[in-house]
C-alpha cells in the first residue's frame, strides 16, 4: 500500500514545488514591472518638469523633436572648454564661429537670456548681461560628467579637471594657495636664470633668421610654465624639448580618438597614441624625479610612489582619496598643458600687438627704462611698469580665448537675480568671445587695441582721476600719473573665466608674463618680418624678428 501511494505523494510534491516556482516567478515579473514603471515614471515627471519651468525662458520654438541641429551638436558645446585652451593647435573653431553669431542674434531677439533645446531633455541657455553672468558664474561651479574625454584620453584622470566642483574646490584652494606663496615678497615670479635662458633662445632662433610668433610664444610660456611647477633644474633637463613636442602632439590628437563614440580598440593608430601618452607620462615621472625637492611639483607628485607615505600630499588635498578616481601625474600634465596654452596664446597675442603698434612699443620701453633707473633692486619691479600691465590686460581681453564658457549646476536650480530660474543639469553658456568685445561694456572702440582703457589719469594737485580710455597718446609724466584699473571690475572682462571656476594662476601668469616681457623689450625691438609687411596673417602665426636695441 504505502508503495503504491509513494509515486502519488512525490507526483503531489512536485506539482506543489512547480506552484511555488511560478508563483515566485510571477513576484518577481511583478516587482520588475513595478520598478521598471515607476522608474519610467520618474523619468517622464522629471522631463515634464524641466519642460515646465523651461518654459518661463525666451527662446525660440524647437521645429524638431530633435532639438537645433543647427547650433552643433551637444558634444561640441561640452567639449569647448577642451578646444578653447587647444584651438592655437588644432584650429577647430569654424562651428563655434557661426554658433556665436547665432547666438548673438538671438540675444537680439528674446534679450539677455534664452533658450535653446539641444534635444528633448538637453537645454542649453544662454546668457549675455554681464551682471547676470557675474551671479551665475558665482553660483555655477559644475560642468557636465561627460565633460573632458579628450582630457582624459590624453593625461588620464585628474582632480583639477572636468570633474564636480566639490571634487576640484579642494584641490583648486591649495593650488592657488602655492601660486600666491610664490607671489609674495617678490617683485618677479619668474628668476632670472629662466628669462636669460629664454634670451638666449631669443638669440639662437634669430641667428637663422625670422621665427614663427606662435612657436616662439609656445616655446617661452613651456619654459615659464616648467620652471614654475619644477624649478630651474627644469632648464637643464635634457628632455624637455622631447616633452613640449610630445605634449602638443599628444593633445592636438586627443580630440580626434576622443571623436569616436566607442573607442576604437581595432584601430591601430589608437594604440600607437595611447603608447606615446605612456611616454608623456614617464617623461613626467622622470622630471618629477630630479625635481622633487621643488616645493609644487613635490606637494603634487607625494601621492604617486616618489614621496613618503608620512606626509600630507598635495594630490591628497585635491579632494580626499583621489588614489582610483585621479592621479597626481594627471594634474601635473593638465596643469602644463592648459597653463602653456592660454600662456603661449597670450603672449603671441601680445608680440602681435606690439607689432601692429609701434608707438605703444616705444612707450612701454620707455617705462622699462624709467622704472629700471630709478629702482636700486637688480631685478625690475613690473608692478610699477602700468603701461605695460594694461597692455597686457587690453591683448587678454582681445584674445580670442575661445567661443564660450560653459557652465552648469547638477544639483539644484539656478535662480538668477533677475528672478529667472534655470533648471538643474541645464548647460549654461556665455559667449565669452563677443561679450568681450561688445560696444555696450568697452565703448566704441571695443574691437580697437587700446591699452588705455585700463589706465586713469590722476592729475597732481587734484583728487580727481580721469578716464583715458579714448585717449590714444599719453599725458605727460609732469602734469600727471596713471593709475592701473583692475580689470575683473568689468563684469565682461572674461580671459581667464570668472567665479568659482576662474583660472586660479592668473595674477601669475600676468605677472610672470609681464616680467618676461619687461626683459625682452628691454633688450630688443620687436617687429614684423619684412617679407610680410603689413599682413600679419599666416597659418600658423607670424614672422616676426627681435632686433637688439642699441645701447
Amino acid at each position: 500500500m504505502n508503495s503504491f501511494l509513494k509515486p502519488v505523494n512525490d507526483f503531489i510534491s512536485s506539482e506543489s514545488t512547480r506552484e511555488y516556482a511560478k508563483k515566485e516567478f510571477n513576484a518577481i515579473l511583478w516587482v520588475a514591472l513595478i520598478t521598471i514603471t515607476s522608474v519610467l515614471l520618474d523619468k517622464v515627471f522629471k522631463l515634464f518638469r524641466l519642460w515646465s519651468k523651461a518654459s518661463k525662458i525666451p527662446g525660440p520654438p524647437c521645429n524638431s523633436f530633435f532639438g537645433h541641429g543647427n547650433l552643433g551638436s551637444r558634444e561640441n558645446f561640452i567639449e569647448f572648454e577642451f578646444e578653447k585652451f587647444s584651438e592655437v593647435l588644432l584650429n577647430q573653431i569654424d562651428w563655434s564661429l557661426i554658433n556665436l553669431d547665432l547666438l548673438w542674434e538671438s540675444h537680439d531677439k528674446y534679450g539677455s537670456v534664452f533658450k535653446l533645446w539641444l534635444g528633448p531633455t538637453q537645454l542649453l541657455v544662454s546668457i549675455k548681461d554681464p551682471t547676470l553672468i557675474k551671479d551665475m558664474l558665482l553660483k555655477a561651479g559644475d560642468k557636465l560628467p561627460c565633460n573632458g574625454k579628450a582630457f582624459r584620453l590624453a593625461f588620464g584622470r585628474s582632480s583639477l579637471f572636468f570633474c564636480s566642483y566639490d571634487q576640484a574646490q579642494k584641490g583648486r584652494e591649495s593650488l592657488a594657495m602655492e601660486l600666491d606663496d610664490k607671489l609674495l615678497g617678490k617683485a618677479n615670479v619668474i628668476s632670472r636664470n629662466v628669462v636669460n635662458c629664454i634670451m638666449e633662445g631669443v638669440d639662437a632662433n634669430m641667428s637663422i633668421g625670422s621665427v614663427d610668433c606662435k612657436l616662439i610664444s609656445q616655446h617661452m610660456a613651456f619654459t615659464i610654465l616648467g620652471t614654475s611647477l619644477f624649478g630651474d633644474t627644469f632648464l637643464a633637463w635634457s628632455k624637455a624639448t622631447c616633452y613640449e613636442e610630445l605634449l602638443m602632439m599628444i593633445a592636438k590628437e586627443a580630440s580626434f580618438w576622443a571623436s569616436y563614440r566607442f573607442t576604437p580598440f581595432w584601430k591601430w593608430g589608437f594604440w600607437r597614441y595611447q603608447s606615446l601618452c605612456t611616454d608623456l607620462k614617464c617623461l613626467t615621472l622622470d622630471i618629477v624625479q630630479q625635481c622633487g625637492n621643488h616645493k609644487l611639483s613635490f606637494h603634487m607628485d607625494r601621492n604617486s610612489q616618489i614621496g613618503t607615505a608620512n606626509d600630507k600630499s598635495f594630490s591628497q588635498e585635491l579632494g580626499g582619496d583621489i588614489n582610483a578616481r585621479g592621479e597626481p601625474c594627471g594634474n601635473i600634465m593638465g596643469l602644463m598643458f592648459h597653463g602653456c596654452i592660454a600662456t603661449t596664446s597670450l603672449i603671441g597675442s601680445i608680440l602681435e600687438r606690439l607689432v601692429a603698434d609701434a608707438e605703444i612699443q616705444d612707450k612701454i620701453y620707455s617705462e622699462i627704462m624709467k622704472v629700471k633707473q630709478g629702482s636700486v633692486r637688480e631685478d625690475q619691479d613690473v608692478e610699477e611698469m602700468l603701461l605695460l600691465l594694461a597692455t597686457i590686460y587690453e591683448s587678454a581681453r582681445l584674445l580670442p580665448a575661445g567661443p564660450l564658457l560653459q557652465r552648469c549646476s547638477l544639483k539644484d536650480d539656478l535662480i538668477l537675480k533677475n528672478g529667472m530660474l534655470i533648471p538643474a543639469g541645464a548647460l549654461v553658456v556665455v559667449p565669452a568671445q563677443l561679450l568681450q568685445m561688445d560696444g555696450s561694456s568697452w565703448g566704441g572702440d571695443a574691437s580697437k587695441f587700446n591699452p588705455y582703457r585700463f589706465l586713469s589719469k590722476a592729475v597732481k594737485g587734484s583728487d580727481s582721476v580721469h578716464d583715458t580710455s579714448s585717449t590714444e597718446e599719453a599725458a605727460d609724466p609732469i602734469q600727471c600719473s596713471f593709475v592701473l584699473n583692475d580689470p575683473n571690475d568689468n563684469a565682461a572682462f572674461l580671459p581667464f573665466g570668472s567665479g568659482m571656476r576662474a583660472c586660479v594662476g592668473q595674477k601669475f601668469v600676468i605677472r610672470g608674463v609681464a616680467t618676461l616681457f619687461a626683459s625682452l623689450l628691454e633688450r630688443y625691438e620687436v617687429r614684423l618680418h619684412p617679407r610680410l609687411g603689413n599682413n600679419s596673417k599666416s597659418t600658423t602665426g607670424p614672422d616676426i624678428v627681435f632686433v637688439r636695441r642699441s645701447r
